[in-house]
């Protein structure tokens, strides 16, 4: 588990590493990343349902 300790290292060592100008945009495509496989996974678990769903009414 993270600290606050941890993190605020974490945080000063991309400061360092990417510059205060590159860290938004960093953050931004790291959210929008991640906001689209939670979409691609949601997807994929609809598509088991109704799979599973098929799969009952058939019986």
């Amino acid at each position: 588990m993270l600290g606050p300790g941890s993190i605020a290292l974490i945080g000063l060592a991309a400061l360092v590493m990417f510059g205060p100008k590159k860290l938004p945009e960093l953050g931004k495509a790291a959210g929008k990343t991640l906001r689209e496989f939670k979409n691609a996974t949601k997807g994929i678990m609809d598509d088991d349902d109704d799979k599973k769903k098929e799969s009952e009414q058939q019986k």
